[in-house]
Formats: structure tokens, sequence, C-alpha cells
């Protein structure tokens, strides 16, 4: 039930039929309150200087955009770097340090599967989750960090920071509840706005590839990872996002479809490699335009 929901939600947001456009429309005056009260809370925002480079990377809606392997691409070849983000789906609260500069600290129950990325990817970077940014940041800073990405940080308009937002295209252009936007580009508030395929394009790489495999994640918008997916791939299974899951689902899975693999991303992977299932691994991956890293870093 809770799959279907969420599916459902993903579907108003971003490719709403006529009923839920009739739906979004109904819901426009609350819509109209949210962006209003979410206008003032930028507004009444006093920006806190924490003496660090920051540069935040996140969105204007809700859902998956790429957020996680444009941090990712953006941080690998800095030094003295951190990543603090929320940790969204972990079972642990509070501040968690995930990675320091050479080890990973905990595992991906207690740092959420997109810190868990960042501490894999990221071999010489700190990352810390933190529902608090701002205790993150101190702690990062406490640590090393000369520069800190925070991730999905636009709405912190108490950090002094640097924005970067990716531009998803959407058919509902509403705030919420009538439309997928959380806040706007608001006016007076600078940010650098990115797209792919023009900005940055994803490059692929498929390790341990079999015959037939069993395609499952549990992303954000699933589809929009379809037109990657190689040859040998016989059947498609999507969760909700952050979905958790079990071994005894995944050999169902496997057997059902009388697959000799499991085709997951990295998100997927960080969350059951140890299950000790035959995993393929599609790594989907930012290959950035040099204006865009000169833009952000010169």
């Amino acid at each position: 039930m809770k799959k279907e929901l969420v599916f459902w939600v993903e579907g108003y947001l971003y490719n709403p039929t006529f009923l839920q456009k009739l739906l979004s429309f109904l819901l426009y005056p609350l819509s109209l309150l949210y962006c209003f009260v979410m206008w003032v809370r930028y507004k009444m925002a006093k920006e806190q200087d924490f003496g660090v480079d920051i540069i935040s990377v996140g969105n204007l809606i809700v859902g998956g955009s790429g957020k996680t392997p444009l941090v990712t691409a953006l941080a690998q070849n800095k030094k003295d770097v951190a990543i603090v983000l929320r940790g969204y789906g972990r079972d642990s609260k509070g501040m968690v340090v995930v990675k320091d500069q050479h080890n990973i600290l905990v595992d991906v129950t207690q740092s959420g599967d997109e810190a868990m990325i960042y501490a894999k990817k990221l071999p010489k970077a700190i990352v810390i989750v933190s529902e608090d940014r701002t205790k993150g940041i101190q702690k990062a800073k406490e640590m090393g960090a000369k520069t800190i990405f925070l991730d999905d940080g636009y709405s912190k308009h108490s950090i002094k920071k640097r924005d970067i937002l990716i531009d998803v295209a959407t058919k509902n252009n509403f705030c919420l509840p009538s439309g997928a936007y959380r806040e706007r580009l608001w006016r007076g508030k600078e940010a650098v706005v990115v797209q792919e395929g023009v900005d940055f394009v994803r490059k692929t790489e498929l390790i341990n590839p079999t015959k037939k495999m069993s395609f499952v994640t549990a992303i954000a918008r699933p589809q929009r990872v379809e037109q990657y997916l190689p040859e040998g791939v016989v059947a498609k299974h999507y969760f909700e996002d952050h979905h958790t899951f079990t071994k005894e689902e995944l050999e169902n899975i496997l057997k059902q479809d009388a697959t000799s693999s499991l085709l997951v991303t990295f998100k997927d992977f960080v969350k059951i490699e140890h299950f000790d299932l035959p995993l393929s691994l599609l790594d989907l991956e930012l290959e950035l335009q040099s204006t865009l890293q000169q833009q952000i870093f010169e």
C-alpha cells in the first residue's frame, strides 16, 4: 500500500493525469499560503558565516534530481572536504560522523543510503549526517574541513553558502501541495542553476553483468534511469525511495524471474551488499563541463 501511494504521489507531482490536475487546482489556495510562508521564512532568516567555504547542492522540488552524483563529482578532487547531509532513512538520530578522512565508522543503517554512497565513493572526505546542519558544519570544521558541501541545503537560508540548484523538468509547476515545488528561487537569492545535458552528462558503468538480470531499485522516480538499462534486463521491480530491502524479498525476485543476478544502482547496492546475493551494478556518475567547475571554484 505504501509503495502504491508513493508512486501515485510522484505521478501527481510530476506527470499528473486529468483527475490529478483537477485535485491540484482545488488545492491551489493552500499552495499560495504555503509559498507565502516559505517566502516569509526566507526573508526573516539571518545568515550565519561559519568562516569556511560552504557549497549547497539541491533543487527546488521534492524527490530525486541527481544531487548525490553531482556532489560526488564536485568533491572528488578537492582536499580537506566534508559532506554534510540529513541522512534520510537512517535508524540513528542526531549528529553521526559516518566517515573521517580515512575510515567508515558506522554501517548503512546508522548513516542512511546516500551518506554511505559518499563514504564509499569519496575515500578522503569527511561525511557527517545531522538533522541540524549547523552542528554538522561545526563538527566538520573541527575535523579540519576547508570546503563543506551541503546535500540538499537550499532551504537553509540562515547558513552563508553558495547555492547550486539542479533544474528538474515537471509538468506541475505549483508549490506544495498542488505541485512539486518546496520553494522558489526567491528574488535576491543568488544561485547557479544547472541542467543535465548542458552543465553535466551522465555516464554509466556496468559492473559484473549477467545474461539475465532483474532490475531492482528504490530511488525516487525510478523510470528516469530506464534509458540507461543494458541488455539482459528481463524484469523491473520498483520500490519507494529509501526502501529497506530484506534478503528474502530479493531472493524471491531472483526465483520469480528466474534470473542470474539483481541489477541495482549504487544507492541500492550499499544497502544489500552484505546479503551475499548475486549482484550486478549499474553505476551512474556525472561528467561535468569545465565551465561549471570554473564557475563554482574559480
